[in-house]
């Protein structure tokens, strides 16, 4: 009988991150300008988008060397071009496995496979390096939101999102020693490549605005994205598709932006 409901969950679970993900891209489709919205993408500068794309993969850069640092810590010695590799490989399922999962899956799977580490050691490695990704986004988020309309729309928000900012860190330190006393070594330099991530992340979005000729707004258009980005990971669509997507479309009307753009 249990078994029964375990695999009518695992069933009506992705079912239910699909319609979520098809009404939400619905409703975000409903209100775009189409034609509109081709326009820009047709006008879009090349190289602005070349140069976001080098961003892009620099942040993936970053992130793969992160992640060996934590393989490392729980004894897994990975060459940095194997290590490149397998995260790339992570990134394609992750294209089409619900939420991330699929390419954390795969490589926890070859890493214990291959080094005959116990699967829940591995495990831990690839969840730290996901929650170190988080606080960084956390972090860079406030630091936008900060200067952006937001704060001129939400001032009562400001003295709250001050105190969060400073506490971000901290946090993220007592739980490091708290839980993951193996990465304790490593925190300070994964902290920083965790913002590195982010940073060329944002730099990445900041030459889309600018190939698509958005020179103004542009604080509260990355913040935008920055939040977007944690939207995501909250596991109620398909790969976060629709979170992102409605995410943005509701900020970017909450201080009255081109939806169309953003």
């Amino acid at each position: 009988m249990a078994n029964n409901k375990t695999s009518h969950y695992k069933l009506l679970k992705p079912l239910l991150q699909l319609l979520v993900t098809a009404l939400a891209l619905y409703m975000v489709f409903k209100k775009t300008d189409i034609a509109k919205l081709f326009n820009i993408m047709r006008g879009a500068n090349p190289w602005y988008l070349l140069t976001a794309i080098v961003f892009f993969n620099i942040s993936k850069l970053f992130n793969a060397i992160r992640l060996n640092r934590f393989f490392k810590a729980i004894g897994i010695d990975l060459s940095p071009l194997y290590n490149l590799k397998l995260y790339y490989l992570g990134m394609f399922y992750n294209l089409f496995l619900p939420g991330g999962i699929g390419g954390d899956g795969y490589k926890i799977y070859v890493l214990q496979k291959n080094h005959g580490l116990k699967m829940i050691n591995v495990f831990h490695a690839v969840l730290w390096d996901r929650i170190c990704g988080i606080f960084a986004l956390v972090f860079l988020s406030i630091i936008l939101l900060l200067p952006s309309s937001f704060a001129g729309k939400f001032p009562a928000l400001v003295p709250y999102s001050w105190a969060l900012l400073f506490m971000t860190y901290p946090f993220a330190l007592i739980l490091n020693k708290m839980f993951y006393k193996q990465f304790i070594k490593v925190f300070t330099i994964t902290a920083i490549e965790s913002m590195l991530v982010q940073i060329t992340q944002v730099i990445t979005v900041f030459f889309i605005l600018k190939a698509i000729s958005q020179h103004a707004n542009l604080i509260d258009y990355l913040a935008i994205f920055l939040i977007s980005s944690i939207a995501t990971i909250i596991p109620i669509t398909i790969g976060g598709a629709g979170a992102r997507e409605i995410t943005f479309f509701y900020l970017l009307g909450t201080i009255h932006l081109e939806t169309d753009t953003g």
